[in-house]
């Protein structure tokens, strides 16, 4: 269902953007009309097969369609900004008749740069975001503990051995004492490819390596992901609780989105921290959902990835309507909630104002910086 709305919603914007295209004096003078609609037929036969074709095909040419068909589909949406903007300024060209196919000729040329723009920031390293939290009832050996947390990486056809060796270097410098994935891990077309698991596991921490699933991670079936990121020493956290220190409780849940469409209405943050001991409890959920349920029940953090920000703006003002708790730090009920970014991209391999990052939380004791009043009587 969602590929056929996507290749709906492409289809639309590509008809839209070559019917404004063949409006621009530029185009209508060096282009013939017949051969500008053979052209768009071409293209968007080819961003059709590589829908086809992404699920499961393996071999360089699928892999080629793929990522056309990617980049393909946001320059379509890019320049479908920038031509509406002229047309709902030039009221479609009702207002400012003459000038309005040379500036639908400049909006062509601004959305060509926004995705050049898009390029260059979606390939570029993510940044290490910091974060110091207080967190209620820390144990006195869990001060300044450091997490590191990715979230998003997209292991697959866009996403190489290379690119995530990066990420492990960048991992490592942070000389964390947890590593949290928090979801979205692999792209999902079949079982991840092997040649990820060497580099999977050269990361380590002293306590442990933790993931939890998301809705990619669910496509094509689960069971080959768990299997390569428990041989790479994470443990996955599937809808329950485990005690690193006594008194430090790691929680965690699959998916939200992909258990709903399963049509699984139990309340699964509840599920996976009941029975767990007295003391701090951090908690992983892929989707930024069930926030206020998690501060109910006594969550000191909740780290959550799925959103990318937006990933290639303006998209951030639609998803924020579906998931208002976006990118960045936030207090639900005071309990801070961070929301990543992500570190790899969906899709294409673009980001516009929105780069890439990795969460890097410093943990501290609330009771330290908030001692007791002490009331002495007078």
């Amino acid at each position: 269902m969602f590929r056929t709305i996507l290749i709906s919603l492409c289809t639309g914007l590509q008809i839209y953007v070559f019917w404004r295209a063949a409006s621009v004096p530029f185009l209508k003078r060096t282009i013939p009309r017949r051969h500008l609609i053979a052209a768009g037929i071409v293209l968007w036969a080819v961003l059709l097969l590589s829908w086809t074709l992404r699920r499961g095909s393996e071999g360089t040419w699928s892999m080629a369609l793929e990522i056309f068909g990617m980049h393909w589909m946001a320059l379509l949406f890019l320049c479908s900004v920038t031509l509406l903007t002229v047309d709902v300024c030039t009221a479609f060209g009702y207002l400012m008749p003459r000038q309005s196919p040379t500036l639908r000729g400049w909006a062509l040329v601004a959305g060509v740069v926004l995705s050049l723009f898009a390029l260059i920031q979606g390939l570029r390293p993510p940044v290490v975001q910091s974060y110091d939290v207080h967190l209620r009832n820390l144990p006195a050996e869990m001060e300044g503990g450091v997490i590191v947390a990715l979230s998003d990486l997209h292991l697959g056809s866009t996403i190489s051995e290379r690119w995530l060796a990066a990420r492990v270097s960048q991992v490592t410098e942070q000389r964390p004492d947890l590593v949290f994935l928090l979801g979205d891990i692999f792209e999902g077309h079949g079982r991840p490819e092997r040649t990820f698991l060497p580099v999977l596991s050269g990361l380590s921490a002293p306590l442990g390596l933790w993931a939890v699933l998301g809705n990619h991670d669910f496509h094509g079936g689960r069971a080959g992901k768990i299997e390569t990121l428990e041989e790479a020493g994470f443990q996955v956290l599937r809808n329950r609780w485990t005690e690193i220190r006594p008194g430090f409780i790691l929680a965690g849940v699959d998916d939200l989105t992909s258990l709903r469409r399963a049509g699984r209405n139990d309340d699964f943050v509840a599920q996976a921290l009941i029975g767990r001991p007295a003391g701090a409890t951090v908690f992983l959920s892929h989707t930024p959902w069930d926030t206020e349920k998690a501060a109910r029940a006594g969550v000191g953090l909740m780290l959550c990835g799925h959103t990318h920000g937006g990933q290639i703006w303006p998209l951030d003002y639609l998803i924020r309507r579906r998931y208002p708790i976006l990118e960045g730090r936030y207090d639900i009920d005071g309990m801070p909630v961070i929301v990543s970014r992500g570190a790899g991209t969906w899709g294409p391999r673009m980001r516009l104002w929105h780069p890439g990052e990795i969460l890097r939380i410093t943990l501290h004791s609330y009771e330290r910086k908030n001692p007791p009043v002490m009331n002495i009587p007078p």
